[in-house]
């Protein structure tokens, strides 16, 4: 019997609480989309597969894509319940992990249908401030980089690689007025402030899973579909299943590289050590 523990809770059978997965449901290599329903999406092309649970807003499903056991896990809207994602999925082994959202570009040149590779985050959102101080930075992987790059150059997918900046709220946190317009000085300034500073996207959950996997380690990367860019205006919904599909194949390939660092008895992945004998 499985006694309740409030410092470590858990659910029905023992599963994690919020997931509601248990032990060897999930594989160590994880996608995580925000909406439950782009799970389905995502899994489509996958060879087979089984949902695993749905619990609030967060649905799994196991199964293989091209050989390689691969798991989805949604993580609904923001950072808060994006933390319980990883905080939970790592607790049952899962050791690399890829955002697949959608986002919404500030710099010119990058059009709905784009796909942005994020390397680092601007911690705008307060889940990871309570993990670490805010001075501390959040960087993907590189291996998970090169992985999605490797994809995107594949399928000859038009992407960018940039900063994004992860704002706790769509709307005014995003540069966008509120209801009945409401706005304040603070934010009125913040896409054109962190246009300046290079920063090429602002989405809602990136900078916390890259803090967390930092802080755990952890491989972590992101790919994002651009739904809109806020200084063209444009708003089309496109280049979701790219997004997913770029992710899928590039698990393969960090699966392909972890095989070959085991066998050279690597800890890191470099180019070269494809050719080594």
């Amino acid at each position: 019997m499985i006694k309740l523990n409030a410092k470590n809770p858990k659910g029905k059978g023992g599963c994690q609480y919020h997931i509601a997965c248990h032990e060897n449901d999930l594989s160590p290599y994880i996608l995580l989309p925000g909406d439950p329903d782009r799970v389905l999406k995502i899994t489509q092309s996958w060879d087979e597969k089984r949902q695993v649970a749905f619990n609030r807003e967060y649905r799994s499903i196991t199964g293989y894509f091209k050989n390689v056991k691969i798991s989805c896990l949604s993580t609904g809207i923001g950072a808060p319940s994006t933390a319980i994602a990883i905080e939970e999925a790592a607790r049952l082994g899962v050791h690399t992990f890829i955002r697949v959202g959608s986002t919404g570009a500030i710099q010119r040149g990058i059009n709905p249908g784009d796909l942005i590779i994020n390397t680092g985050g601007v911690r705008l959102e307060g889940t990871s401030k309570n993990y670490v101080r805010p001075e501390y930075p959040a960087l993907a992987h590189y291996e998970v980089i090169l992985a999605l790059i490797e994809a995107c150059e594949k399928f000859k997918f038009r992407y960018h690689l940039g900063i994004t900046a992860s704002t706790d709220a769509f709307y005014v946190g995003e540069g966008r007025l509120g209801f009945k317009g409401y706005s304040q000085l603070n934010f009125k300034d913040i896409v054109p402030d962190l246009r300046k500073a290079k920063v090429t996207n602002l989405e809602m959950e990136a900078s916390v899973l890259f803090t967390l996997a930092n802080l755990y380690n952890l491989r972590a990367g992101a790919v994002c579909a651009v739904f809109d860019n806020l200084l063209t205006n444009k708003w089309i919904i496109k280049g979701e299943k790219e997004a997913g599909k770029v992710a899928c194949e590039a698990v393969v390939t960090l699966n392909q590289w972890d095989k070959i660092k085991n066998k050279k008895r690597k800890k890191h992945f470099y180019p070269s050590l494809i050719k080594l004998k």
